[in-house]
């Protein structure tokens, strides 16, 4: 069963996503928040026409 990286793990995936992505991080994230709060008015828009 797989588990959940520890302290480490997460600390080089951040250096990685660092190197990669740079200043354009905090745009990304900016980016991927807004996604998931269309997704979920989305979701509670389907619920509400049942």
């Amino acid at each position: 069963m797989p588990h959940m990286p520890g302290f480490g793990s997460w600390i080089l995936i951040a250096l990685v996503g660092l190197l990669f992505f740079g200043k354009r991080l905090p745009e990304l994230g900016r980016s991927l928040g807004k996604s998931i709060v269309e997704f979920k008015k989305g979701l509670k828009e389907i619920e509400e026409r049942r």
